[in-house]
């Protein structure tokens, strides 16, 4: 059986099989152990990042042509889930990064893939997609970035904030207002790849609840100076339809994630439902804690489905943002609830920090709120329905 991304290349099952097993040998090998250590200390995993790179993963979904793996979102998102089981934020700073490179690779010249997207595989160039702004997160329309043209130059101007990859990274997919006056406003917006230089500036480092260890800052440009040339597609005003195509894939990511810290919770809540024991018995063999676990285990099978089925979409180049919006609003909700239901089922253990049990309670929420809300979600998937089922 073959596996076909949206660009027509082609994986095996046995392939993908080999990739998972790799990847998972690395988690229990270099990861597993260390996960409470960094997430306490919310260090930056510097030697793993060098091990991701060894495996492929900051070109996964890049095109073969360019040096890439060219997996298939479906096998990508096979990755993230096992990634996620272990360690949710590792995966935090390959796919910012895939973001990033989904843009170039989608919507950018010849000449600027050629350029940029050898060095994305290999991480020499590595970063991550620059949107969000101090009054703007959802509503992308309302950035207040602004770049002038400079002869063959832009001026850039303006915020980012909470950018994954935006203190350990070198670059950024950077969303900016280059006409603030036309109407509709998206028509306004252009993407750049900007690298960081003088008046690229990183400010504070942002302190999170969860999703520790991945960076998180602030960034600042200060009459920052970059050329034409890295315009993403050499034409300005598409910017915001090359962000919504990059974040597809986002979404199927979060929800990979959703189904990764989900099952983690599901399995720490079954294996200690049977050694714990009330009432001269395992808990598992209570009525109450049965309920639970049959709930989180059919939370987990219904998440995995839906992003299957959004990723399957994704590599056919069909739109997915409804199909995507339906598997990032349920797995980042099953997430939630399944993180709840596995402290509880703990009891004290489950709020101890000996434990992993209140690490998936302090992560699952981001993904309720992560490349979009989980209330926008709800908006695009009811108006698509309609779209598609017209009266």
């Amino acid at each position: 059986m073959q596996l076909t991304n949206r660009d027509g290349q082609t994986i095996t099952q046995e392939e993908e099989t080999l990739i998972l097993d790799s990847i998972r040998k690395w988690l229990d090998r270099d990861v597993r152990d260390q996960v409470l250590e960094l997430e306490h200390a919310d260090e930056y995993p510097y030697e793993m990042v060098e091990q991701m790179k060894a495996l492929g993963l900051f070109g996964a979904t890049i095109s073969q042509a360019y040096g890439g793996m060219g997996l298939p979102s479906a096998t990508y998102a096979k990755i993230v889930v096992a990634i996620s089981e272990v360690w949710m934020s590792l995966t935090g700073i390959f796919n910012s990064h895939l973001i990033m490179a989904a843009a170039v690779e989608r919507f950018a010249t010849e000449a600027q893939k050629a350029r940029l997207l050898p060095k994305f595989v290999t991480g020499e160039l590595r970063g991550g997609l620059a949107l969000t702004e101090p009054n703007c997160g959802t509503d992308l329309q309302a950035i207040r970035t602004r770049a002038i043209r400079d002869g063959d130059d832009y001026i850039i101007n303006g915020t980012k904030t909470w950018i994954s990859n935006g203190r350990e990274g070198n670059c950024v997919a950077l969303l900016v207002k280059t006409d603030p006056e036309v109407e509709p406003r998206h028509k306004g917006m252009s993407l750049f790849l900007a690298e960081k230089g003088p008046g690229f500036g990183v400010g504070k480092k942002l302190e999170k609840l969860g999703y520790k260890g991945i960076d998180s800052a602030e960034l600042i440009f200060d009459d920052y100076r970059i050329s034409a040339d890295d315009l993403i597609g050499g034409v300005e005003g598409q910017g915001f339809y090359q962000t919504m195509g990059g974040l597809e894939l986002g979404r199927i990511n979060v929800a990979a994630r959703g189904v990764g810290v989900a099952n983690a919770a599901l399995k720490d809540a079954t294996s200690y439902a049977q050694i714990r024991e009330t009432m001269g018995k395992p808990i598992g063999q209570h009525q109450a804690i049965q309920t639970k676990l049959g709930d989180m285990a059919t939370r987990c099978a219904a998440a995995r489905l839906l992003v299957e089925d959004a990723a399957r979409s994704y590599d056919r180049g069909e739109r997915c943002d409804m199909e995507a919006g339906m598997a990032k609003l349920f797995a980042s909700e099953a997430a939630l609830e399944n993180a709840t239901e596995c402290m509880r089922i703990h009891g004290a253990y489950g709020y101890s920090k000996e434990l992993h049990v209140e690490r998936y309670y302090r992560d699952a929420p981001l993904m309720c709120i992560g490349e979009g809300t989980n209330e926008m979600q709800r908006i695009i998937i009811a108006r698509q329905l309609m779209q598609r089922n017209p009266v």
